[in-house]
């Protein structure tokens, strides 16, 4: 996320795009993390629920991009073959989660 926020910036171009997509890209790591001291399990669920819909955001800020041009298909499906993983990996372990509750 962030080499790919650097290079649209260096390009000048999709600054606001570029911006949001390494907020919410980022915010996910800093969500996981705060689950590693999740008080409880509900609350563990809940971040992971969190960070979960901060993955859709950033998968929709690479569509975007993607749309505008300022990523080519070939860019654009290597990311996203390896957000697809990831978005499934949060599914699971919310699904996994909530028979734990």
């Amino acid at each position: 996320m962030v080499k790919l926020n650097q290079y649209l910036q260096s390009q000048k171009k999709g600054l606001v795009l570029s911006k949001q997509l390494l907020r919410s890209g980022t915010s996910i790591g800093a969500l996981v993390r705060e689950v590693e001291h999740a008080e409880t399990k509900a609350d563990f669920k809940h971040k992971m629920v969190i960070a979960q819909k901060e993955f859709n955001e950033t998968i929709y800020w690479l569509e975007l991009l993607k749309e505008t041009d300022f990523l080519d298909n070939e860019q654009f499906d290597s990311i996203n073959t390896d957000a697809i993983e990831i978005i499934k990996l949060i599914t699971s372990i919310i699904q996994t989660a909530k028979n734990n509750i």
